[in-house]
């Protein structure tokens, strides 16, 4: 009988709101901070984050507004530091920062069940401004869940709701999250589209670290701690073996005794390379803010609007701002230039003055051992990274001036980037030509999905070198280190033999989840204005247009009219279900000797029930002011109530009148 207990005391519009509603109204704007985090100022975060715990704290020991004369200094302050940061006040990370500020400061004065109702409001339009920073399932899962605190804040506020647990009061608004999904989805695919995809003008898909066209020391450290996926690519055969996976991004000519850049080298239409045999395959590729496409080595032509540089490059006519698709040939096992220019053989040997004597010093010593023998240089090189205690690690030891010099003799451990520069640095000292590469090695083959997985972990870089007869020759240094890095990665190739992580179990499941991401990509935020008129083509309608999308719009929402009209039509017709649950009190009282007479109402029959029943008196009681509140001191009862009150009368059973 506790639900009759809570049934009975119905809420009436009030001044204040509740400490039940501003608790929600607190959850929604925890959920904004949450969602908006990652783009806004650590510091700024911090403080909303206090702010907002400090006012919930305040509000629960000194009910009451915030004085008008300290959320004025807050305002100035946030504009101010927000402005300080970014600038000015416009634009996307501005502009949330300002928001979400201005949000916490609405909480301040949210007392009244009006403020409340804007705050909820507001809150939700922050949510769905966090998709304008990125639109992956999760993230979309996570403003969807924001939106229960807020739903949940609006039915709180209703004149006929009553205090209730908390699993009551959000169960209504999920149901109503679920109810509206086909509507969203109808929305979602009807609605005409731009001829980009639907968040493409917000430019939203943020680039996340990725490959340059130079290489300093420690530029890869934070790529290959980057999980995010750079690019998926799909075979027309089986895919090739791991040891063949190098995705050629950049090749790297000039060196400064610190960094690598590439040059500006002229473009081909076809590379002069000799091969036998060729693979074809298709790349998804993320978004870079970059013109390069990665390319398996070796690239033979370039895709559409796009094209190839000498040296093996490949650029695109315009920076990779969306996912971009293209198809793509290359040769695994050529030859390529095997004639070498004067001039490009004077660029792959050029190297600083004054840097690293140490490095030219091995290099003469190993020239005179080896004389003409080019092949036996590089071999005698790889053979000291494996034999001389070289490590592979992602936290290498600082370098000073004489990088290349601290490296080899003194520090001798670091990732793919100081055993490619070092490498190539120790060709050329010998005259053997030499230049960088880099790009992607490796890859996750998701057999579920039947394509190959290349996180922004899976950068790399690596040699070649021209050998006489034989042209340009990948040399890889860092798999004479760490053979592991070509076949697990460099994460887990750099974490050691530690169980949990050489299992594999956490890696495979991370990868498999990505077939649920690619498919969120290609159907949700891939889906364009060119797929919405091919949506009829299974249906034998080739091109739909605008107009006919319309039509469809219309239908749909007349048939959601019609099918929400007839549930509240049959709901309705179900009657007064507070007068239905009386009627089968009075059925039950019958039995037990106790009849309602003609002419007498619910208060007296009830009462006489009481007086025959003295031993029910406290339910028959708790029935008979349930039953009047719910009939007679609200026009509408709210469904927590009546639901109570039905279940009362379940649960009831009279003794037996003697």
């Amino acid at each position: 009988m506790m639900g009759i207990g809570q049934a009975s005391q119905l809420r009436r519009v009030q001044e204040h709101v509740s400490n039940r509603t501003f608790d929600l109204m607190c959850v929604a704007t925890a959920f904004v901070l949450a969602v908006h985090a990652n783009h806004l100022p650590w510091w700024l975060s911090v403080a909303l984050v206090l702010s907002l715990a400090l006012r919930w704290w305040q509000r629960r020991e000194r009910p009451g507004r915030v004085p008008g004369w300290l959320k004025v200094p807050m305002l100035l302050i946030l504009v101010a530091v927000v402005v300080l940061d970014y600038g000015n006040i416009f634009g996307r990370e501005p502009g949330s920062a300002l928001a979400a500020g201005l949000l916490v400061l609405k909480l301040t004065e949210s007392e009244s069940p009006r403020d409340a109702r804007v705050a909820a409001a507001f809150a939700c339009f922050l949510l769905m401004a966090a998709l304008l920073f990125g639109q992956s399932l999760t993230a979309t899962a996570v403003v969807a869940l924001g939106l229960l605190p807020a739903m949940t804040t609006w039915r709180s506020l209703e004149p006929t709701q009553i205090p209730t647990k908390l699993s009551r009061q959000l169960l209504p608004a999920l149901v109503l999250l679920v109810a509206s999904l086909p509507v969203t989805l109808t929305a979602f695919v009807l609605v005409p589209r731009l001829s980009s995809p639907l968040w493409g003008t917000s430019n939203s898909r943020e680039a996340r670290t990725g490959l340059s066209d130079q290489m300093s020391p420690s530029d890869f450290t934070e790529l290959l701690t980057d999980d995010s996926p750079a690019m998926r690519v799909t075979f027309d055969g089986a895919p090739p073996p791991n040891d063949q996976r190098y995705f050629r991004a950049y090749v790297m000519w000039d060196y400064d005794g610190r960094d690598w850049k590439r040059a500006d080298v002229p473009t081909a239409v076809s590379l002069p390379v000799q091969t036998t045999s060729s693979v074809e395959y298709r790349v998804s590729l993320e978004p870079t803010h970059q013109r390069a496409l990665p390319m398996l080595d070796l690239p033979l032509q370039a895709p559409s609007q796009s094209h190839m540089r000498v040296d093996g490059e490949v650029f695109t006519d315009k920076p990779v701002d969306e996912v971009q698709d293209y198809t793509a040939r290359s040769a695994l096992h050529y030859r390529l230039q095997t004639e070498l220019d004067p001039d490009t053989r004077t660029r792959a040997l050029e190297l600083p003055s004054g840097f690293d004597p140490r490095t030219h010093a091995l290099a003469a010593e190993l020239r005179q051992r080896f004389g003409h023998d080019d092949a036996s240089i590089i071999a005698a090189v790889l053979r000291r990274f494996h034999d001389d205690g070289f490590s592979y690690t992602l936290l290498p030891a600082p370098l000073g001036r004489d990088a290349v010099d601290d490296f080899l003799f003194n520090t001798r451990e670091g990732f793919c980037e100081h055993y490619a520069s070092s490498f190539t640095v120790l060709m050329r000292a010998a005259g053997i030509p030499a230049r960088v590469v880099t790009g992607y090695q490796g890859g996750f083959w998701n057999t579920l999905g039947q394509y190959l997985l290349v996180r922004n972990a899976d950068a790399h870089a690596w040699s070649e070198v021209w050998l006489a007869g034989r042209g340009w020759v990948r040399v890889d240094p860092t798999a004479a280190v760490r053979p592991q890095r070509i076949n697990l990665g460099a994460a887990r190739a750099a974490a050691g033999q530690l169980p949990w992580y050489e299992s594999g179990l956490l890696e495979s499941v991370r990868n498999q989840w990505d077939i649920v991401n690619r498919i969120w990509d290609q159907s949700v935020i891939g889906f364009d204005a060119l797929r919405q008129r091919g949506l009829l083509t299974p249906f034998g309608i080739r091109d739909v247009d605008t107009g006919t999308l319309e039509r469809l719009l219309a239908v749909s929402i007349a048939l959601f009219g019609i099918v929400g009209l007839s549930w509240a039509l049959w709901r309705r017709s179900e009657g007064d279900p507070a007068l239905a649950a009386m009627r089968a009190l009075e059925r039950k009282l019958a039995q037990a000797g106790i009849a309602r007479g003609r002419s007498e109402g619910p208060r007296n029959y009830l009462r006489r029930a009481i007086r025959a029943l003295p031993g029910q008196r406290v339910e028959l009681d708790q029935l008979m002011r349930c039953y009047i509140e719910l009939r007679y001191a609200t026009v509408e009862p709210s469904p927590e109530s009546l639901r109570a009150f039905r279940q009362a009368v379940r649960n009831f059973q009279p003794h037996r009148v003697v």
